[in-house]
């Protein structure tokens, strides 16, 4: 629970720094798009200038395998349950 907590965390930031106008520089894609070409929250994803659905299951797929094979719910080899943190 502290790893999902600390992700929604990072999400929140990253919502709140966004809408204030900041975003990295440089381009998403070698087609020339900005990362300011975007926009912000649901639109990102549902609205008219939308992420690519390509880029969208990209960015899926690296969560999912984060999930499932970086992220465990050990520390250091230790059984769940037996770490700070866990419940």
């Amino acid at each position: 629970e502290v790893k999902h907590g600390r992700v929604c965390q990072l999400a929140f930031l990253g919502q709140i720094v966004t809408r204030n106008g900041v975003h990295l520089s440089g381009d998403i894609d070698y087609s020339g798009h900005s990362f300011e070409s975007y926009p912000n929250g649901l639109a990102a994803v549902f609205g008219d200038n939308a992420i690519p659905q390509a880029g969208a299951l990209q960015i899926f797929a690296f969560v999912g395998f984060l999930e499932l094979f970086v992220m465990k719910d050990s520390a250091n080899g230790a059984e769940p349950g037996e770490f700070p943190g866990d419940f």
